[in-house]
């Protein structure tokens, strides 16, 4: 594990950060830290927000102030190495590509030199680590896309992008779960909703999950869309096979 910081992020917050590089070792230092953290239950914490590289801790401080959280906190480091995390689901993710859906989708594949049905066929092929959402409720920011398909952002980023697109911008992917404006390169849509404020769990992932994309036709996407706004569709996952 690399030097961990603790860095005052406000009157009512901290930063406990363990790297400045966006990859897995880092993240599975802060989903451990995270669980010892919940283990710990210590009095006067609001809530915790894992990020790329770090762990952002919000505390009422007319419970604990920031000398005493700290020092907790920095004694947390040696518990880390008991934490077993459990394992992470894979969300199965349908997409629509291309089209109206995707309307960028022939300009990543230029861009890449391939064809846009191998364009589909890698991006749907990884599972894609959650690292943190952000920017909008349940925007996902995942980790692990091939280089072969990165691409720039746009240079006039859109007014209104639909809520479900799927985006690439530079090596990353993601979901827009709420209509929003944007300047990442749109490939496809999903029927799914990642934000539902009426739900009983209005957040679709949770970061330290995994997400996997698999095409579906418009028929299957009709299909799945009616069966998401009536309540009754089920999301798919399966389990990760670790390398």
């Amino acid at each position: 594990m690399e030097q961990v910081r603790f860095l005052l992020t406000g009157d009512t917050s901290l930063s406990v950060e363990f790297g400045n590089e966006i990859k897995e070792s880092i993240n599975h230092d802060i989903r451990a830290y995270k669980i010892a953290l919940e283990k710990a239950e210590i009095p006067g914490i609001v809530e915790t927000v894992p990020t790329y590289r770090s762990l952002m801790v919000h505390y009422n401080p007319r419970i604990i102030r920031n000398g005493e959280l700290k020092e907790k906190l920095e004694k947390l480091l040696s518990e880390m190495g008991d934490i077993e995390i459990p394992p992470s689901p894979v969300l199965e993710i349908p997409v629509l590509y291309g089209g109206e859906m995707g309307p960028d989708l022939p300009f990543v594949a230029e861009n890449a030199g391939l064809s846009e049905e191998e364009v589909i066929r890698i991006h749907s092929g990884t599972e894609y680590l959650i690292y943190m959402l952000g920017f909008t409720p349940g925007f996902t920011y995942l980790g692990g896309m091939s280089d072969k398909i990165a691409t720039p952002r746009l240079q006039q980023p859109r007014v209104k992008i639909p809520a479900g697109s799927v985006g690439i911008a530079g090596s990353q992917t993601g979901i827009y779960p709420i209509d929003s404006p944007g300047g990442w390169q749109l490939i496809g849509r999903t029927p799914l909703k990642m934000y539902d404020p009426n739900r009983e769990t209005p957040i679709l992932p949770e970061a330290g999950q995994y997400m996997k994309f698999y095409p579906i036709d418009q028929a299957e996407y009709d299909r799945i869309l009616k069966e998401v706004e009536e309540g009754r569709y089920q999301l798919k996952t399966h389990e990760r096979k670790e390398a």
